[in-house]
């Protein structure tokens, strides 16, 4: 096979891509590529991974304009004429090269309060939810986000609007407000209902189609716009 010409973004936000080669083996990923450029072309390259098998998120960047898990994009199923093109996530800081500065996502995350706030303690029965209630379903539809970023990175709404908290952090906020064990759906619900919340989403769904788990924050959006609007004919909102 011939060599791979990979393109990689390298310095800070006013950094260029610059040009390495490395070898194209089979079942090859792209952050096999990143770790062979590092380990064995250039050592002064900076990225972020940890698990390597698709569990933590942390391996995220932007292949051939496409944000995606490193770990689970096989080289062979986005290589074009032989190159590709390695970046940072988008919507955030670069650090060094490949590995951005997550303060702002998880930021939002926090402000749009998506802390469980429990209503027992611990010497209390645990809370019996049957897995057919339509709200446990709802958590279930978004519960296995593990804030990867790539969602934030795809989203239009954040490149343009400042103040957006995201699909991760509205999504987060949709589980908890369908959680029964959840004491604060009042606040949240308030905090997801401002200026930068629920209603600044504007349906793209690039956060669903690049989801790596296979989520659709979209529809959780939608459903926080749903319980806002009814929260404010209720006068339960201003």
């Amino acid at each position: 096979m011939k060599n791979l010409i990979v393109s990689i973004w390298r310095g800070r936000e006013d950094g260029r891509f610059v040009t390495y080669e490395a070898p194209r083996n089979e079942s090859q990923t792209v952050l096999d590529i990143v770790t062979y450029i590092q380990r064995e072309v250039d050592p002064t390259l900076s990225y972020r991974f940890a698990c390597r098998v698709g569990v933590c998120g942390s391996c995220a960047m932007t292949v051939n304009g496409r944000p995606r898990w490193t770990c689970r994009t096989h080289v062979s199923k986005v290589v074009e004429d032989n190159r590709l093109q390695i970046g940072p996530l988008a919507n955030l800081p670069v650090i060094k090269d490949l590995a951005t500065d997550m303060t702002r996502f998880f930021e939002r995350w926090q402000d749009a309060k998506g802390a469980f706030a429990p209503t027992a303690t611990r010497a209390d029965p645990i809370a019996a939810i049957k897995p057919e209630d339509a709200r446990r379903q709802a958590v279930d539809a978004g519960i296995e986000c593990i804030n990867c970023g790539v969602c934030w990175s795809a989203c239009d709404t954040v490149r343009w609007n400042a103040d957006y908290l995201g699909p991760a952090a509205l999504n987060r906020a949709w589980t908890l407000q369908n959680d029964a064990r959840d004491g604060a759906a009042k606040e949240r619900l308030s905090a997801v209902a401002q200026k930068g919340g629920c209603q600044a989403c504007h349906s793209h769904q690039s956060c669903e189609r690049h989801c790596p788990q296979g989520l659709n924050p979209t529809a959780s959006i939608a459903g926080l716009k749903k319980m806002s609007l009814s929260a404010y004919l209720r006068g339960e909102l201003k």
